[in-house]
């Protein structure tokens, strides 16, 4: 269950920084959003796994 609400949680963020990366396409812009998402997924990867839920 963790793991489909980060899931989700990833997929809303990345939804809503999309849009914003192709409303503003800014490349100063682009740049961070792609760095956030990187992080996003890293921590979505590593923290969401099955200990004990």
């Amino acid at each position: 269950m963790n793991r489909l609400l980060a899931l989700l949680a990833f997929i809303s963020i990345a939804v809503f920084l999309l849009i914003l990366a192709f409303k503003v396409p800014s490349p100063d812009l682009v740049i961070m959003i792609l760095i956030t998402l990187g992080f996003v997924a890293y921590d979505l990867a590593t923290s969401s796994g099955k200990k004990g839920d």
